[in-house]
């Protein structure tokens, strides 16, 4: 408008008009962006990291917060969400029936053993978000960093182990360890990224030994069956038998004591019956005499006691028929 004025050019009234309503439009789209800009909201999960000029400034929690437009920029860091990277495949949808794919991923899957066999690894880490701060601005492009720590970490650790302890047994253990070491390199170098879980998902041979191994891996598994079976039998068959040896040997050992003490407790009594035999010949004769003839006459059945003529037996006889 000053232009023509002072080019001393008359502008058409609707213009002049149009002119007016255009600056207070400006006004307002310039107005409503400093809002925009100035006011911003952080959710639950997240942290809000302020920087000036690019220099860390502040953090800011959940909430409604303010900044100044223009000056400071905003970074929103999700804390709260566990992320995940997958190693060895890709997953291409996720739901009910997820699909994966392997395409492109073979590089970092494919691993060398310590008995110089081939291993196909497939596992995923899962993460979040510690520090902010560190996780911004320490080191360029964290989530790479990690990345490439946790496949030399797996390299590392399944080069150690055969591949049978990689395929089978070895499993949770190389899982332990990784996740230990994947940790302590982030720790290391200030990634801001704190390690919550390294799930090993599938663990098989390459492609062109694959039947080969299976057919080796099925016949360990039958030989492991075979040898659990035999020590299952050994544990019912051996302590059973152990027992029955154990109960036959007491069984001994009661009886011989047994004999033992009635052979000693005979002997006792025929030393005490010699000593008072020595002591009086006849009487002993007597009294043993007369022991043997109680315990023996009871026995006998109809008896008949006479003298030396043999006189007076028919009226015994008769009694003992009254008796009967």
């Amino acid at each position: 408008m000053d232009y023509y004025q002072s080019k001393n050019i008359n502008m058409p009234p609707q213009w002049k008009k149009y002119l007016s309503y255009s600056g207070f439009i400006l006004a307002g789209i310039f107005l409503v962006i400093l809002l925009i800009t100035t006011f911003f909201q952080i959710r639950p999960e997240e942290v809000g990291v302020i920087t000036r000029f690019g220099r860390y400034i502040r953090k800011e929690e959940s909430g409604l917060h303010i900044k100044f437009p223009i000056l400071e920029r905003l970074y929103k860091v999700a804390v709260e969400r566990q992320l995940k990277e997958e190693f060895g495949f890709r997953t291409v949808s996720s739901g009910i029936k997820s699909q994966y794919t392997k395409r492109g991923t073979s590089d970092e899957s494919l691993m060398l053993t310590g008995d110089l066999n081939l291993a196909d690894v497939e596992w995923v880490v899962q993460y979040r978000i510690e520090d902010p701060y560190k996780f911004l601005f320490k080191v360029r492009e964290p989530v790479n960093t990690m990345r490439d720590i946790s496949e030399a970490c797996m390299r590392q650790i399944v080069g150690d182990r055969t591949v049978n302890e990689v395929l089978t047994v070895g499993r949770a253990e190389i899982s332990t360890i990784v996740h230990q070491e994947i940790q302590k390199l982030c720790t290391e170098y200030s990634l801001g990224i704190k390690i919550e879980q390294v799930i090993l998902q599938d663990v098989n041979p390459p492609d062109p030994v694959k039947d080969a191994f299976n057919a080796v891996n099925q016949a360990q598994q039958e030989k492991e069956t075979l040898i659990n079976q035999a020590r299952s039998e050994y544990n019912k068959i051996i302590p059973k038998a152990r027992g029955q040896a154990e109960e036959t040997i007491q069984k001994a050992e009661g009886y011989a004591a047994e004999r033992v003490n009635n052979a000693l407790g005979e002997a006792t009594r025929f030393n005490a019956l010699y000593r008072e035999y020595i002591k009086a010949p006849e009487i002993t004769k007597q009294r043993i005499y007369l022991e043997t003839m109680q315990s023996v006459i009871p026995r006998l059945g109809n008896k008949i006691i006479t003298d030396e003529e043999g006189n007076n037996v028919l009226p015994l006889l008769q009694m003992q028929m009254k008796n009967k």
